[in-house]
């Protein structure tokens, strides 16, 4: 079985991190694979030392001719039998199949994109059952969306020195992690702080917003507790650090972060965007707050101690294990490309 990906992708992200993520479980595989991205140094490095072939393209804007006839050449020399795009812009821009070139063309979506990027496609691979369901809403056949959730890395490491965050000792932190833009809703998490005087937060991400929420955090006076990290690749010595995760979200299609703290066995606050409610159940293995919500999210925030922090994580822990390992993701995705040359 021969697989090209090709992703064009942002500069930091959750699709970005499963994309590398996969290629690498896939090289341990049956896979014969071939990838192609934009240019990303270290993205390319990690999948250089994976073992991964690796080219890169431009992935400019929609017109970018270039992009197309390099993807052209790659698929006419390495003849895969699957060509899997991920998200919008490398679909859009991949050729099509031909009577003399025939492959398979798949596209991993991750999120609420419009179809019309995703018409050649022959599947589409969906990461929650929500996604499915929307894309099956616009028209797209059933018998062509396929659900196949995401894995993270479930790799331990010790804690961080606080003194270096200028964090007290014993004191509970609070982790907000993504990309720092206003769908993330951490501009509520920080209104939360107001009302948690004995709490800090260390928000690890980088993005738009960074400014304007910095800036809120002084004018809240909560800046003495709130720490801008910026991006963190490795998020493990962070989760060793922290007494639970916050996910403030108005829109979330998933959230990569809540299987990042079931697999790091740290409990999980979200609010109640969709993709959100979908996988966590509400004081099982995570507790849901109202979107838009600060005094509601700081009273939910303060139910995360003792016994009741330990029950959440060690169940999100177990389900982790069960239904989203590498090894359970990898044989989904491996089950499902078989169907698709046979």
């Amino acid at each position: 079985m021969k697989l090209l990906q090709a992703m064009a992708g942002a500069q930091n992200g959750g699709a970005e991190e499963f994309f590398v993520r996969l290629a690498l479980a896939f090289e341990q595989s049956e896979v014969d694979q071939r990838v192609v991205i934009r240019a990303h140094p270290y993205r390319k490095k990690r999948l250089d030392e994976g073992g991964v072939e690796t080219d890169t393209v431009r992935f400019g804007r929609w017109f970018d001719i270039h992009t197309r006839q390099r993807l052209n050449k790659i698929i006419r020399d390495y003849e895969p039998d699957i060509v899997l795009t991920w998200m919008s812009r490398a679909s859009h821009v991949c050729p099509r199949p031909t009577k003399l070139r025939h492959f398979v063309r798949v596209a991993r979506i991750g999120g609420y994109y419009k179809l019309k990027y995703f018409r050649q496609c022959d599947h589409l691979i969906l990461n929650t059952p929500g996604l499915v369901q929307y894309v099956c809403d616009l028209g797209w056949p059933e018998e062509r969306a396929h659900y196949l959730p995401n894995f993270v890395s479930e790799r331990r490491a010790p804690p961080l020195d606080r003194k270096f965050l200028n964090t007290p000792a014993g004191v509970p932190i609070i982790l907000g992690l993504g990309r720092l833009h206003n769908n993330k809703g951490f501009d509520v998490l920080l209104e939360s702080m107001t009302r948690l005087p004995g709490h800090w937060l260390w928000l690890a991400g980088d993005g738009p917003e960074r400014g304007s929420l910095e800036a809120q955090a002084a004018r809240l006076g909560v800046d003495d507790r709130v720490k801008f990290i910026g991006w963190h690749n490795d998020v493990a010595p962070l989760f060793a650090s922290v007494d639970m995760l916050v996910i403030p979200s108005r829109s979330e299609p998933l959230g990569n972060v809540v299987l990042e703290a079931w697999a790091q066995c740290v409990p999980v606050v979200a609010a109640a965007a969709q993709g959100l409610q979908q996988l966590i159940v509400d004081g099982v293995d995570g507790l849901i707050t109202p979107v838009n919500d600060s005094r509601a999210l700081a009273d939910t925030i303060r139910e995360i101690n003792g016994t009741r922090a330990r029950s959440l994580a060690e169940v999100g822990w177990e389900r982790y294990r069960k239904s989203y390992s590498e090894a359970t993701v990898v044989s989904q995705y491996l089950d499902f490309f078989r169907t698709l040359t046979a």
